[in-house]
């Protein structure tokens, strides 16, 4: 059976003012699967990783060029209603931002932005989202503590959760274990691995050990140009690109 494509991005180009930051970049992201960009640090992948969510249009001086779509729908139009596709694809960020307040309240901020107001309903996507994240277990009987003390795994879990809380369809990941130690990492590699199961996941890494560990498919990045995209096995043991092979070989990035 062919693999759903979920997003796909059609000749995206993204420009910093006078910069060119991506050039025609065109991809298919599956459904239910683990997608990884990687590449040398400035090569494009954080700025394409945004602009699936149009999180590149708060930089001032940004002009985007192509269209992504998801589930078939266009995404850059102007009546598409910015905050219920962010709602739709979460963003997790390579430091982890807890809000200064309890556990609780950093789960339950975005449902009662959107809306939810019942006690108890609050409460279920609470545990929910934590019980998602892996991290019930860790601080399901200290909800109410401040969310800062938590340890650098257990806060990127945490933002997680918070973001899971509104029901994306897509989580996009940008570096996220970067500032984690090793036995954080594997636990968050362990985690998005269960999470592909109910969400499609775009991930940003410069480790490729990480890349070649979690996703099904990888785009290789370099100046602003998608140089090579296919399933991860394949590129990784036989890149069709020389310069593919020499960034995954070492002999650059």
């Amino acid at each position: 059976m062919e693999d759903r494509i979920k997003v796909r991005s059609k000749d995206i180009e993204v420009y910093y003012r006078q910069f060119q930051a991506l050039y025609g970049v065109n991809m298919d992201i599956r459904e239910h699967m683990v997608t990884a960009l990687i590449g040398p640090s400035g090569c494009g992948k954080s700025t394409f990783l945004r602009t699936l969510n149009r999180l590149n249009e708060l930089i001032e001086g940004t002009t985007i060029k192509g269209q992504v779509y998801i589930d078939a729908q266009p995404i850059y139009e102007r009546d598409v209603d910015v905050v219920a596709l962010r709602k739709k694809v979460g963003m997790v960020f390579q430091k982890p931002s807890v809000f200064p307040m309890s556990i609780y309240d950093n789960v339950a901020y975005g449902p009662k932005i959107h809306g939810i107001k019942s006690g108890s309903k609050l409460d279920e996507i609470v545990e929910k989202s934590l019980q998602a994240a892996n991290l019930w277990n860790e601080v399901g009987d200290r909800l109410y503590s401040s969310a800062a003390r938590l340890s650098g795994g257990q806060q990127q879990r945490l933002v997680i959760a918070r973001v899971l809380a509104v029901e994306p369809q897509v989580i996009l990941m940008d570096e996220p274990a970067s500032a984690l130690d090793p036995i954080s990492t594997a636990r968050l590699e362990e985690l998005i691995t269960e999470l592909k199961k109910a969400y499609t996941i775009v991930i940003v890494t410069h480790n490729l050990q990480q890349a070649a560990r979690v996703s099904d498919y990888t785009g290789f990045f370099l100046n602003g140009h998608l140089i090579e995209f296919n399933r991860t096995d394949e590129m990784f043991v036989n890149p069709r690109d020389k310069r593919t092979e020499d960034y995954i070989t070492g002999r650059f990035g």
